[in-house]
């Protein structure tokens, strides 16, 4: 099945946490690795830094099984700090998942539902609030 997901994962410190993530392991449940997005970036710099709190992702398939729970276990520094934002290619918007007592739980986020759907590893997010798809304001 031919699904694209992205997967956003932001946390404090956790370079060395992550940094397997951006390498190959055939042990994993997935194949790509994630890109990080250095601090430079934000402060439109043109040289490297070593401090990086952004990494990025984008499933082309239906491969990422295993994601949240492979980073719910990592030894987080710190882990309130951690936040996964994951969208699929049907969702209206990025679903927002924090550590929460040590699980990777997803935030609520207003105005939005999530309801079951097959082809999706999380579901569907929709916007409760949205235009209809005609794009006509109601």
């Amino acid at each position: 099945m031919s699904r694209y997901a992205e997967v956003i994962v932001l946390a404090r410190g956790a370079e060395e946490v992550m940094e397997p993530l951006t390498r190959p392991d055939e042990n994993r449940e997935w194949h790509q690795c994630f890109t990080r997005v250095d601090d430079w970036v934000f402060a439109g710099l043109n040289r490297p830094s070593e401090e990086c709190y952004t990494w990025v992702i984008q499933f082309i398939r239906h491969n990422w099984r295993g994601l949240l729970k492979h980073l719910e276990s990592l030894n987080w520094p710190n882990p309130h700090s951690v936040q996964v934002l994951v969208r699929d290619e049907d969702d209206d918007c990025f679903g927002l998942w924090m550590i929460y007592d040590g699980t990777l739980a997803e935030v609520p986020l207003p105005r939005t539902k999530r309801e079951p759907f097959a082809a999706s590893l999380t579901g569907i997010l929709s916007r409760t609030d949205r235009y209809p798809v005609s794009g006509e304001r109601g």
